[in-house]
Formats: structure tokens, sequence, C-alpha cells
């Protein structure tokens, strides 16, 4: 009996392990074993123009994917992007950068994204936590890669990037007013001058299929940004996302492109979307209160600390921020404080910009736009049923329409405050109109679809403040009466060389030297010239080398009438300023370009140039160095396909900076058909092959064909490999 006893003890005691182990918990799983392991769902073909094409299992797969590989190509920029974005970059760049962290600082703490994302749907944190997953991954396996700062993303970092532009839209507010009132409590500053700046935004064309050949809707997809600023990606999933486009560094979806039903463009709007305040502030000992409707309500006030380098240490600097139920304190005007209100949505906003890329069909696109926070937009829209439309922002909050909200109004009563947001039905848009085409480029809706365009009288003002501008103009001009649409003529159409700008300042230099008594003999051969023009730009065009040079020095040294916009400026300098100030203007033209070129009748194409010798953001020039001609002009003398250049540095020659970057034409039919063009080319590293590969397509206007079905794709693929197994 002991000894049967004694045998049984061995046997329940192994069975007994066995059970405890069975109800253990498996060992925890490392952060790079994690990250593989999503990788291993993911598969990236490059194409032969490095375009990469991500596929995932789901939608949080293909967006590890997307970022994985934007990192690929240029993880710098999606670095800056959010070391800006959250209000880090003194960290990097020195006390310089101070107000532009304590401006991203004013509208969201750390803390309050990470409670945004916490609160988040799940299925919004999934797309977040992939977006974090991917670049950590790429930073696991590039360790030969070492950031400014960032070394590891979080998932709540997205929410300080909700839409196209990094930020949101405190980038319209000034960095110089936070500094102005933080650092000094002065007014704000004088506004730069926006008419010697090259003029941002974007052009989108829809045209309807009874204008075309094939009889299907197509889309201009042509952003004017900072070159190098978006690539341009395809991201997929078995969860129903086929989007392709341009993408902000850093973001999880595609921002301006289109899927295999449909395609939207955004183009930058000056819908009024935010307002500033006059608050009236009175001091309680120690305690600040703000009047409103009689009573004194009490500043919510904080501190904020942020850290700025100074040389190889870091210091840090404490500000006081103060905030009205308006917003926060952001600038100084007449000594009274201003607060300034805006969208800040962030959870919605992020929803809102991935729900877009997988909708099918336009009452899906309508039902998305219900979302209502894509404040910083308009939308030009068409799909495969053959649809175009068109909507002038998103975000329009309800005003009393007696107060002008293109100022500060008082913060002391509440008929300024805002009443809700107003429907999608409430503010402007089109859809299908009689013409068969719709097109903006920054400028007023009342022109987009010509005589079938909305009516200014239907709307309040703040809801389209929007003035005309010289690229609408053209815009208009290059569609009216168009019909046999293909992509090719949809693309000669965007690159019309016509500069509308120039016909009426030329026209009016030309006149003051024929109305002078005593025109200026040396000038005689170059206002020739300039008669003989057609107002078209070329890279040998002589004329265009003049105008340009005519019309930027009279920006610069002319006189102007107070509240001026550039199209009315130039207006101004073309039919009312002075003939004498002209001939003057002209004659330093003239001896700039004597000065720099040796002699006045240098063509365009060799003075306006790209080039991009470092991945640096900056862009460098050398004039030295090789560069390309480039016969395209700026888009202030309207120019659609716009190429903003300047001199940099001293250097003689324009170098281009801003202005057509990704640009796509789009057919949408039984399958869809797509050409798409980037300045220089889709990867950020010098020695990549695809560094500057697009290039000499883009001096020529040589479009790509798409690869967008996986079958075509996998005809022109170069690479093909799961991220961290990148040969």
């Amino acid at each position: 009996m002991t000894l049967g006893f004694d045998l049984k003890i061995p046997v329940i005691a192994t069975v007994l392990i066995l059970l405890l182990s069975a109800c253990a918990s498996p060992p925890p799983i490392s952060e790079i074993d994690r990250l593989t392991a999503i990788a291993q769902q993911v598969e990236i073909i490059r194409d032969d123009f490095g375009i990469p094409h991500i596929y995932g299992k789901t939608d949080a797969d293909a967006v590890f994917g997307l970022l994985y590989a934007q990192a690929e190509d240029d993880f710098k920029r999606i670095e800056r992007n959010y070391i800006w974005a959250i209000g880090r970059l003194a960290e990097v760049e020195g006390e310089k950068a101070l107000y532009s962290d304590l401006r991203a600082r004013l509208f969201m703490t750390m803390e309050q994204a990470k409670l945004a994302y916490h609160n988040s749907p799940a299925s919004l944190k999934a797309l977040c936590d992939a977006f974090a997953d991917g670049l950590n991954y790429y930073l696991a396996t590039h360790p030969e890669v070492k950031p400014a700062l960032l070394t590891r993303f979080e998932p709540w970092m997205p929410m300080f990037f909700s839409e196209g532009s990094i930020g949101g839209d405190i980038e319209q507010i000034s960095e110089k007013g936070v500094e102005a009132f933080y650092g000094h409590r002065a007014n704000s500053p004088n506004a730069p001058d926006l008419a010697m700046a090259e003029p941002s935004g974007s052009n989108g064309f829809a045209i309807s299929g009874k204008l075309t050949k094939s009889g299907h809707a197509m889309l201009l997809i042509n952003p004017h940004t900072s070159f190098y600023f978006r690539p341009e990606v395809h991201v997929v999933s078995e969860q129903g996302l086929n989007a392709y486009g341009a993408v902000t560094w850093g973001q999880f979806f595609v921002y301006q492109g289109f899927n295999q039903k449909n395609g939207w463009m955004h183009t930058s709007t000056h819908v009024d979307f935010m307002d500033e305040y006059l608050e009236t502030i009175i001091e309680r000992g120690e305690d600040l209160y703000y009047l409103y409707e009689g009573d004194e309500l009490k500043v919510d006030t904080a501190t904020v600390t942020l850290q700025y380098r100074d040389g190889d240490s870091l210091k840090s600097k404490t500000f006081p921020t103060f905030r009205t139920h308006h917003g926060p304190v952001t600038h100084m005007e007449n000594g009274k404080w201003v607060t300034t209100r805006i969208n800040w949505d962030p959870v919605n906003a992020l929803q809102q910009s991935f729900t877009r890329s997988k909708t099918a069909d336009l009452t899906e696109f309508r039902q998305m736009m219900d979302i209502r926070t894509n404040s910083s937009n308009n939308t030009v829209y068409a799909d495969a049923d053959g649809n175009i439309a068109y909507y002038h922002g998103n975000f329009v909050p309800k005003r009393d329409p007696s107060f002008d909200y293109s100022k500060p109004v008082s913060g002391t009563i509440a008929k300024t405050d805002w009443n809700g947001i107003h429907t999608v039905d409430e503010t402007i848009s089109i859809v299908n109109p009689k013409n068969g085409w719709i097109q903006n480029a920054n400028s007023t809706p009342f022109t987009a679809a010509g005589e079938f365009s909305p009516k200014a009288e239907d709307y309040p003002t703040y809801m389209a403040p929007d003035s005309e501008n010289y690229r609408g103009i053209h815009a208009v001009q290059v569609l009216t009466g168009q019909s046999d649409f293909t992509l090719d003529k949809l693309i000669e159409v965007a690159y019309d060389p016509y500069l509308p700008g120039f016909k009426t300042l030329i026209s009016g230099l030309i006149n003051a030297y024929d109305e002078s008594r005593n025109p200026p003999k040396s000038l005689a051969e170059a206002i020739n010239t300039l008669r003989q023009w057609d107002y078209r730009v070329s890279v040998d065009s002589t004329a265009m080398s003049l105008a340009h040079y005519y019309g930027m020095q009279y920006l610069a040294e002319g006189s102007r009438p107070e509240g001026k916009n550039l199209m009315q400026l130039i207006e101004h300098f073309g039919n009312t300023s002075l003939r004498s100030e002209r001939l003057k203007i002209f004659e330093m033209a003239v001896e700039k370009l004597n000065t720099d070129f040796g002699q006045w009748n240098t063509p365009w194409g060799d003075i306006n140039r790209l080039q991009r010798l470092t991945g640096d953001i900056d862009l460098p020039v050398d004039d030295s160095q090789p560069s390309i001609p480039i016969g395209l002009a700026s888009g202030r003398w309207g120019a659609l396909a716009a190429f903003g250049a300047r001199s940099v540095n001293g250097s003689k020659k324009l170098y281009g900076y801003r202005g057509n970057s990704f640009v796509a034409v789009v057919e949408f039919g039984d399958k869809v058909k797509a050409k798409s063009l980037l300045a220089g080319g889709q990867s950020g590293d010098p020695k990549s092959e695809h560094f500057y590969d697009q290039a000499q397509r883009y001096a020529q206007g040589q479009f790509k064909d798409v690869a967008y079905y996986r079958e075509d794709v996998l005809k022109r693929a170069v690479e093909q490999y799961q991220p961290g197994k990148r040969q």
C-alpha cells in the first residue's frame, strides 16, 4: 500500500504542473516581435518610378505599411512635420522657434491629444496605433537613421495633424502676433506682404462625361504646394481601401486623390471659418476677468513650459496662457487682447479624412461631408457614375450677418458668438451643372461653373469672401466651349501657357510708353519685344523675362493703394498708376536683367530653373551646378500650371520652390485610368535613383501612366517586399 501511494505522488504532481502551465499567461511578446508580426501582413511593391503600392489585410495593416514606406522615402520630413505640429520645434531649432511651439500648445496640449486618442472610436484608435507602429518599426529596422528629436512616435500624435497641412488651421494665426503678446505684451505687428509671396493653393477641374470622348467623368488634381511637400502613394487593404494620390508626409490617409469609383481634389478655401474677438479684460487682484453680456467671467489661466536648444544644452521657458470661451488669447490689437476661435475637432477630422478615401459614390461622399470638420478646403469631385460636384468649404460657423467677421468683433456680447455649424445644404455647392465642368483655383465660387455658378446674393458674405484671381479667370477661359476631352487634352488645358495678368500689366506699360512725350529710347527695343508678345510663357521667350521682372519690380517698388488684393494691385499697376512710374519701374527691371544676366533679352528658360541638389527641406541652390529650364510661370500672373521661383542666397537664376508638385488627371468608368507627375522625384535621398528621375518629365509636362490595378502594378514592379525585408 505504501509503495502504491508513493508511486502516485509524482503522477499527481505532473498533472498539477501541466494544469497550472495550461492556465498560466503566455510569456509577453516583445515590441519588435509584435511589430514584425504586423509587418508580415503587409506587402510593398515599388514601381519603376519608386511609387510605393502598399497592400495590407486590414486598413490598419495598410496604414502601417504606408507610414513605413513614407519613412523609407523621407523620414526627416515626417519627423519635421510632427516636431512642428506637437510644439517641440525649439528643441531642434533653438529659441527662435519658441513662439511657433507656443502657438501649437495654445490650441492643444499633449495631454489633450492623449485624451482625444483615448476617447476615440476603436476603428480610429487602430489607425493611430498603426501610424505609430509603422514609424517605430522603421526606426527599429533602420538603426543607421538618427532622428533629430523623435526617437519614438505615439498614437496620439495624429491628433495634431488631422487635415491637409500640419497643425490644422493654426498656420493661419500669426506666430509674430503670438510672440508680440506673450513675449512683450505688445500689439500684433503688421502682416507680411502677401503680394510678394508666391500664391499658395491649388487647381481642381471636374469634367462631366458629356464633354469627354469616352463619356466618362474626369478630374484634374493639381495642388500648388512647396515642392516635395507631398509624395505619391497607393494604399490598398482587403477591407475596401484602394486609394491613390498625394499624402502630406506623416498622414495616414490619401489627402488629394482617387479610388476605383471617385476622386477628390482639395483647394485652399477663403471661407471665413475662424474668428477673432476683442476682449475687455478686468484685473481683480491677481485674477483676470473678461466682460461678457454685462458679467465679469474669469479668464482661464494656465502655464506651459517649453524647452529650447541652446548650443549643446536644453533650456526651458515658462509662459502664462489665457483663454476665454471664445478661445486662447493669440495677440493684441490697439491695446485689446484678442482671442481666436477655430475649428479644432481632430477625432472627427481624422475619421472624415480617412472615410473620404473609401467612399464609392456621390451619396456616400455627401454623407461623409456631413461630418463637417474640413475647415480649410474646398472640394472638387468626380465619379464613375458620371457625377461632378463642388463644395465650397465644409466647416462654416453660423453667425449674425450684421457683423463684419473679416475683422475682429466684440467679445463682450453674445450676438457675435457662433450659433452652431451650417449644414452642407446651407453652404455653397454645385452638383452636375448644365455646362458640364467645374473649376476652382482658390477663387470665388460664383464663377466655378460659368453661368451655372451659385449667386452671391443667396449667401451670407462670410460664407464666400473669396475674391476672383487670374488663375480662376484663366480656368474659365480654357474650359468654356471645350469638348471631346481625353486625359491628354485635360493635361493640355491644365498647362495652357497664357498669362492673363500680364495682358493687363504689360498693356498698361505699352500704353504709358506710347503716350509719353519723350519715351526713353533705351527702352524701345524691349517695349517692342513686349508689343509682339502673345502673353504665353515658354522657355525661349525673352518677353516673359521682361514681364516677370517688371511685375516683381512693380510689386516691390510701386506705389500701392490701401486694401487691394494681388489681382487688384496688378489692375492698378496696369490701368490707373502714373504712367511715369510704369516707365521708371520698367527701366529698373531692364537694368536688373542687364546686371544679372548680361543682357535684358535673356530667354526665360535661362533664368527660370528646377534644381534639386540635396534632400534638405530648405532646398539650397547653386548657380554653378546643373539645373533644368522650366517654361512655366508664377500663379500670380494667372499660370494654371504654377511654378513659383525665387532667388536664394544671392543666386542670379530663379529656382522653383512652390507650385505644381503632385499633379494627376483621372478618368472614371468601368475601370479607372490616370496619369500623374511629380516635381523631381519620389525619394528625398540624393543617392536614390528616384530622387530626380521625374525632373525632365516635369520640365516637358510628360506625365507617366498610373499603375492602379494590381496586375498593372506587378507588370511595373521593381521591388516587392515586406516592411523590414527590403534588399
